[in-house]
């Protein structure tokens, strides 16, 4: 049964990243039809809503974009910062939503910066689980396996909304701002929601291997 449940898990996540991946191939051939690259996009969301001091910085990869409230700043990817796809207003605005809940003093968004570093922590030391199974044997390290992936998901079930609201702002602007026409409504909205199923699948995929473990110490009981 846990092989089961591994493989299903499996299956969802490399399903979710496909979908990401083929409707961001398919936005980003698009041209927007006001010609905004996804650093202008970002600069009019983020001057629209006070955010003036946050800088718009250029970064390698795919799909690598992020907020990062630390040092103040919005990382594009290469393509999605110089490209006027659909696909870069999406995520552009999308990353804009991130700033703007740190703003607004988002419930969730604070919540998953507290819970950052304890996760961090776990996951350090789960490098440790390893040698410590060697000695306690392979019951603890399931325990400490476990322990691991609880935390990851109460991350993940803050994670969650943090993106799907940041996905909400996002396309509030882009209307807001009238950033595109209503006939390109449809082509932003499914490039946000396909990122969010990445999440979702996530979750998904943590509370499987959660069962499989269960399924595996109960067994050895």
């Amino acid at each position: 049964m846990e092989y089961i449940l591994f493989i299903i898990g499996f299956i969802v996540v490399i399903y979710a990243q496909y979908q990401i991946t083929n409707v961001y191939h398919n936005t980003a051939n698009i041209k927007n039809s006001k010609l905004l690259s996804g650093q202008e996009v970002a600069r009019k969301i983020l001057d629209a809503n006070g955010l003036e001091s946050i800088y718009i910085v250029q970064i390698g990869g795919e799909l690598t974009d992020h907020y990062d409230p630390g040092r103040n700043v919005i990382r594009l990817s290469s393509r999605v910062f110089q490209d006027d796809s659909i696909a870069s207003l999406a995520v552009a605005a999308h990353e804009c939503g991130h700033a703007i809940q740190k703003k607004e003093g988002y419930l969730f968004y604070r919540l998953r910066s507290a819970l950052v570093p304890i996760v961090n922590l776990v996951s350090y030391l789960g490098y440790f689980v390893l040698i410590i199974s060697l000695f306690a044997g392979i019951t603890t390290y399931l325990l400490l396996g476990m322990i691991m992936l609880l935390a990851t998901l109460v991350f993940q079930l803050v994670t969650l909304p943090v993106e799907l609201d940041a996905s909400k702002r996002g396309m509030e602007q882009i209307q807001k701002l009238s950033l595109i026409e209503d006939t390109e409504m449809n082509s932003v909205s499914q490039m946000l929601k396909a990122a969010a199923m990445t999440y979702v699948a996530s979750l998904i995929s943590t509370v499987l291997n959660l069962l499989r473990l269960l399924i595996m110490i109960n067994r050895r009981d």
